[in-house]
């Protein structure tokens, strides 16, 4: 059948995430995005398209955190793209015909999708993907390296869509080293030559702010003084920055007290428990999450040995919370089953009779199953709950009937004649209870109407299981009634009859 969280909705918009080469400025990434802009719409149709909305350069933050975006800087943007409310496209066949295309049109430039509405986003826990492999350790570079090993090897996998590595280790930076000979000879400190920069770039209103009072007014305004960004273009820019030194009214050159070099960092450093943290991002796509997960965990356990030393590997994310509430409901449909028998066995005085009553259950869960196969349909927690419904209302036709039989029974009727007087006298009340459950089911198993595929696998799963339950309850409980309820004495002149004839 397949496992997944909750089903996948068509929400009538897609949200595409652009990763140009590190570093480029968020000018450069604005004319990227618009041209990217372009080639989605000449994928979608016009009649089909609403809006198309797209964040540029917004930086690791808690903000880019709360929105679901997975940005680290000015070469990140974030294209929201709506559809119109009576599209005839599927929103998952678009982004299926714009994956391909966007990477052949814009080479070194890395897409995926991340989830655009509330529930997806609050199923994954924060994180921009549904299955998120996390490597966590103090060897950042060692981690990373396996981090990128497992995703080369994680793309053959069937169904796995928008593989990615999160962080990003090769952004630009200048190292400004300062001559301690020479700023210590003009009486300077490194602090005051990064202060003078700082100010230059960025100007003083964190380190020493300034106030002018209006006397018009009494208002006191923050003056900010800072250089011109179109004057830092370039290094020789930079190194022309003026240092004041004090008791000299002639300033020194920045470049003649600092020697600058171009190296690479990170671009945002993740933790984990303390520790540096990789991850891995990945979805599911035509395929269930749970049988992409399990393909992917086994790769882990083979790439296991590999980890750095005092590194650990884990799979986070929606998956997770999967697992543990597919083991909860698991082990909830168990301990219902085994209070219902409980209380039938206090109602009835008996073991016997609750025993035969339960024994429409597998009929019920046989007919869940065929009819989540046969409509293609996942296990996830829609179709289970539509499993205790339907095993619910098995269980009360079934005691219906059982109830019936067995005061049948005591009135002096065979175990047999009360099995079949049940049978006929229960029909009706049991055909009408399931089908009216069948019938206001109907509608909810169409999946039709917007969002109508988030509740299709609970009607669904009611309607298989009452089908195949309901035969079980009239034809399969009478049976075992009249078989199991039948007294020695019976049994024994039925075999005397049996071996005269």
């Amino acid at each position: 059948l397949g496992q997944d969280f909750f089903p996948q909705v068509d929400g009538g918009q897609f949200l595409l995430h652009v990763r140009a080469p590190s570093g480029m400025r968020v000018e450069e990434t604005e004319v990227l995005v618009a041209d990217v802009e372009t080639a989605i719409r000449n994928a979608i149709p016009p009649s089909e398209l609403t809006l198309i909305l797209s964040t540029i350069g917004m930086p690791s933050s808690g903000l880019s955190l709360i929105l679901g975006s997975s940005s680290v800087g000015s070469a990140d943007a974030d294209v929201l793209v709506q559809l119109s409310a009576s599209h005839s496209g599927s929103t998952f066949d678009y982004v299926r015909t714009l994956r391909p295309a966007l990477s052949r049109r814009f080479p070194g430039v890395t897409f995926f999708t991340q989830p655009s509405d509330i529930v997806n986003q609050v199923l994954d826990l924060g994180v921009p993907a549904p299955i998120d492999v996390q490597i966590s350790g103090p060897n950042l570079a060692g981690n990373f390296a396996l981090a990128q090993r497992l995703t080369g090897q994680v793309a053959r996998v069937p169904g796995a869509s928008d593989i990615r590595v999160q962080q990003v280790m090769d952004a630009p930076q200048l190292a400004l080293a300062p001559d301690r000979v020479r700023t210590v000879q003009l009486g300077l400190t490194p602090s005051i030559v990064a202060s003078n920069l700082l100010i230059s770039l960025s100007s003083q209103a964190s380190t020493a702010p300034n106030y002018w009072l209006d006397p018009s007014n009494g208002v006191q305004y923050p003056v900010s003084v800072m250089t011109p960004q179109y004057k830092n273009t370039s290094l020789g820019a930079l190194a022309a920055t003026p240092i004041s030194v004090a008791g000299s009214p002639q300033p020194q050159l920045f470049g003649n007290l600092t020697t600058i070099s171009r190296t690479t960092i990170p671009a945002v450093v993740n933790h984990y428990n303390i520790m540096p943290a990789i991850d891995v991002f990945l979805a599911a796509d035509q395929r269930d999450l749970g049988g992409v997960a399990g393909d992917v965990s086994a790769l882990m356990t083979r790439i296991r040995s590999s980890l750095p030393r005092g590194s650990t590997m884990t799979m986070r994310g929606q998956v997770a919370s999967m697992q543990t509430s597919f083991s909860a409901l698991e082990v909830g449909i168990l301990f219902a089953i085994a209070l219902v028998y409980i209380l039938l066995v206090v109602n009835f005085q008996s073991w016997l009779n609750p025993l035969i009553i339960v024994l429409a259950l597998p009929g019920a869960l046989t007919g869940i199953t065929w009819m989540l196969f046969v409509t293609g349909t996942t296990l996830n927690v829609p179709s289970l709950m539509g499993a205790i419904m339907a095993m619910g209302v098995a269980t009360s036709n079934s005691v219906l009937l059982v109830t019936f039989a067995e005061a049948q029974r005591r009135a002096g009727r065979s175990s047999i004649d009360a099995a079949i007087d049940a049978g006929y006298a229960r029909l009706r009340p049991v055909c009408m209870t399931a089908l009216a459950m069948i019938i206001g089911m109907t509608p909810m198993a169409l999946g039709s109407g917007t969002g109508g595929e988030q509740y299709a696998p609970l009607g669904r799963a009611v309607i298989g299981g009452l089908l195949v339950a309901t035969i079980f309850t009239l034809f399969v409980v009478p049976l075992v009634y009249g078989v199991l309820r039948r007294d020695r004495g019976q049994a024994t002149n039925e075999t005397h009859e049996f071996v005269r004839a």
